[in-house]
């Protein structure tokens, strides 16, 4: 369909293009616009009828709304922006220059000006900072019909109604009630009777992820935000925590293959930038990767006098890599919706510690015989316990890791699959070379001396 579309902005006249645009969904139109480049998108978004235009560019994700908004005169993006909710508009200005913010902001109306400001107040990654400023409230003493008749006319997005705030008259949380509940509840109903007092909220300086997986575990389509004094200060609702999490989750993907997060389409960023971020964690692993040079260097007489133990080294390492990445993977989920915490540390590395052996154990089976038949028993003794050593080790440094880096505030993503491969091989090799001294060593005794001098 993209191609089709591409088709229609460079070979057939406008009129075509605006058909298009007018026939098909808001969001097959910002899904065919998001895999534009900004002349394009810009090219064919002038075309759309103004309300749908509206509609469009807050389907789009913010990264592809910055993209469009490059392509577009400064008067169209202040109306654009204008029509942003104070949250979407919060976390479009994030990802854009600061001094093209402070130019956009003043083109805003006084309101969505200051509104905006409150939000950017809040620090980085907190709950206070992709908040929907409420403005609907309701009282426990008002009735089902004033209830409702507080709501007509409002112009917010229908989920940002779906769940209402009840306060008192200091703007103090007392509870929340549904809107179904609202509308079908008996004439008449007072509202102290239909909201619930048990309810979830936040506090705007929580971490914003820790409130998306909140909204996701409790199967909440809204959750109050707070102040220090138990004042409602806004709403994150069930769109805005979708969108968190897919953020989180893009983020964790990236550092898990080893490069820094891009905050662009993958179309709209240039060759060097893709390459400046993976350079920097490619340079760091290349440093670290000195470790294992060092080892083999520390057992160079060891691998003279037995050349056949080179062969197995790829397999060795790569299995210790491969062991520790898969518990790290699986720890960082784990932290990631809350099922682990530092404290279970110990349990963790008891936990890990039995997988490791397990997994050991059977490719040390496998290992053995291979190795023996083709090799003698000794190098199918050495490899059969250089693989369940190693698996431990792996099984157990890739699950506290994360738990560490969490602990000490560091993205756990961070030590996952290329940290965890290069501690890993550094210090599987030298389990491997350990095993392999005292295997073939006809005195154990005077094998030890000689690996330590």
């Amino acid at each position: 369909m993209n191609a089709a579309l591409k088709n229609l902005i460079q070979n057939e006249p406008a009129s075509k293009l605006r058909d298009w645009l007018a026939l098909n969904p808001t969001v097959e139109v910002a899904e065919e616009l998001s895999h534009l480049d900004s002349g394009d998108q810009a090219l064919a978004f002038r075309l759309l009828r103004k309300d749908k235009a509206m509609a469009v560019f807050e389907a789009l994700d913010t990264e592809h709304q910055r993209t469009l908004l490059e392509g577009l005169r400064e008067e169209r993006v202040r109306e654009l922006v204008e029509a942003l909710p104070a949250d979407d508009r919060a976390r479009l200005f994030d990802e854009m220059p600061a001094k093209v913010v402070a130019r956009i902001q003043q083109g805003l109306s006084r309101e969505e000006r200051d509104a905006t400001a409150r939000l950017l107040g809040y620090p980085a990654g907190s709950a206070g900072r992709v908040m929907l400023p409420v403005v609907t409230t309701v009282s426990a003493e008002q009735t089902r019909e004033e209830a409702l008749a507080r709501l007509s006319g409002q112009s917010e997005r229908g989920g940002e109604l779906a769940v209402l705030p009840v306060t008192d008259g200091s703007r103090r949380l007392l509870g929340t009630v549904s809107l179904a509940d609202l509308v079908t509840a008996e004439r008449g109903a007072v509202l102290s009777d239909l909201f619930t007092e048990d309810t979830y909220s936040v506090s705007a300086y929580e971490d914003q992820e820790a409130a998306a997986r909140l909204i996701q575990e409790a199967d909440l389509l809204a959750l109050p935000v707070l102040d220090n004094e138990n004042r409602l200060l806004g709403m994150i609702t069930v769109d805005d925590a979708m969108e968190i999490l897919e953020s989180e989750a893009t983020e964790d993907a990236y550092r898990s293959g080893g490069a820094e997060p891009i905050r662009r389409p993958y179309m709209a960023v240039t060759v060097f930038g893709l390459a400046r971020s993976r350079a920097v964690w490619l340079l760091l692993l290349i440093v670290a990767a000195v470790l294992t040079v060092n080892v083999l260097e520390f057992f160079e007489d060891t691998l003279e006098s037995m050349v056949v133990l080179a062969l197995f080294i790829p397999l060795l390492i790569d299995t210790g890599g491969n062991a520790g990445s898969q518990a790290a993977s699986a720890m960082i989920r784990a932290l990631a919706v809350g099922e682990v915490r530092f404290a279970d540390l110990p349990r963790i590395l008891w936990r890990e510690a039995r997988v490791g052996v397990l997994l050991g154990a059977m490719l040390a089976a496998v290992g053995f015989p291979v190795a023996s038949i083709f090799y003698g028993t000794d190098i199918g003794l050495i490899i059969a316990l250089t693989l369940l050593f190693i698996c431990l080790w792996a099984s157990a440094i890739g699950g506290i890791l994360p738990l560490v880096a969490s602990k000490l505030r560091i993205d756990p993503a961070v030590f996952s699959a290329p940290v965890i491969t290069t501690v890993a091989d550094a210090t599987g090799l030298i389990i491997y070379f350990l095993i392999a001294t005292a295997v073939l060593s006809d005195d154990l005794a005077m094998a030890l001396p000689m690996i330590g001098g």
